[in-house]
């Protein structure tokens, strides 16, 4: 079966273009797939169609899970994700596009899945994480971190058992790994100041909840440009405030405050200073004094004189911030694209969600 070629808009393209099939490529597939069922849902049909519309939906279901058939899948007690591509591997997971059927739709979904079998338990940490926040954290700021659909155990052919966590997906986001990379030369400080302020309330909202992310890396860090959004990932390393880092990232080592590398409990000022840290390395030469100063201020080795109120430390920030550049505007900031690539690129080292 080959694509349809011509773009989708109304009720009778998507029924003319029904017959033939999808896309080779799994990811243009499934955005066909999706064109198809947003035009062909009975609830959508132009009027006296209802019937027609819900015999194509119906076809449709059919020819998609028939395309699917050849994929891999984990079945988790409620739902068959079919999975597609590599999105990103970590140091303790990889992360896989994935699909499923729900009430008749079909949904993305982000699926992690631990490399090796003697992390299961940080998997299942991880959604016990994700879900204290869902029912603890304050909800207006739930989507600082991503959501948990739910957490399953798999067990392969060989009996090899691991714990998937199904995640939604995020969508037009890059790493601050990514932005750095991008900005050699270190990144324009008004830009790196709505990622700044947006970390702190973040962490503001992971404080209130007792718990300390404990691995603000560039990499698990992630902003939207064009919203100036950010979500904070990979919450296998996260705790609850006065404990110990359940396990250590070994090439992170030298961006560790001393209290984690001491296995001394964590605060709030831990995470404190990982961000800090990030922010520093992200802004490079290019940080004013004032900034560097109150830099300085949040990397002091001893996390008792450090800040500890990460809301507090962004009504200060604020104030250095207009005295340095005025009141507060918005910047519209935008990621260079991407190079075509000459040969296939390597998994990329970015989040693990």
């Amino acid at each position: 079966m080959t694509a349809a070629r011509e773009p989708l808009r109304t009720f009778d393209d998507a029924l003319a273009a029904l017959p033939a099939g999808f896309p080779a490529d799994a990811d243009a597939a499934a955005g066909h797939y999706r064109s198809l069922a947003r035009l062909l849902r009975p609830g959508a049909a132009p009027p006296g169609r209802a019937g027609e519309a819900a015999a194509a939906f119906a076809r449709l279901g059919r020819a998609w899970q028939s395309r699917s058939a050849d994929l891999p899948v984990l079945d988790s007690p409620s739902r068959a994700y079919v999975l597609g591509p590599l999105v990103a591997t970590g140091d303790l997971a990889a992360l896989r596009a994935a699909h499923y059927q729900q009430d008749g739709d079909h949904r993305e979904a982000a699926v992690k899945i631990p490399v090796r079998p003697r992390d299961n338990d940080l998997m299942a940490h991880e959604a016990a994480v994700l879900t204290r926040l869902d029912t603890v954290a304050e909800a207006r700021h739930r989507a600082y971190a991503p959501r948990l659909i739910e957490t399953f155990r798999d067990r392969a052919a060989d009996g090899t058992e691991r714990v998937i966590n199904a995640l939604e997906p995020l969508t037009g986001f890059h790493t601050l790994a990514e932005v750095a990379a991008a900005h050699p030369d270190g990144l324009d400080p008004r830009d790196a100041a709505w990622m700044w302020r947006r970390l702190l309330a973040c962490l503001g909202w992971v404080h209130r909840a007792r718990l300390v992310h404990a691995a603000v890396f560039p990499e698990h860090v992630l902003v939207q440009p064009r919203s100036h959004g950010l979500v904070l990932v990979d919450w296998c390393y996260a705790t609850a405030a006065g404990t110990h880092v359940p396990v250590l990232v070994d090439r992170h080592l030298d961006r560790y405050p001393p209290e984690i590398l001491e296995r001394s409990p964590v605060s709030a000022a831990t995470d404190i200073h990982l961000a800090s840290h990030t922010v520093r390395e992200l802004m490079g030469d290019r940080a004013p004094a004032p900034l560097r100063a109150f830099l300085r201020g949040c990397l002091l080795p001893n996390q008792r004189s450090r800040p500890r109120d990460a809301w507090l430390l962004l009504a200060e920030l604020d104030e250095v911030l207009e005295r340095l550049y005025g009141p507060r505007t918005f910047r519209p900031f935008t990621m260079p694209p991407a190079p075509t690539a000459t040969a296939a690129p390597a998994p990329p080292a970015a989040p693990t969600a």
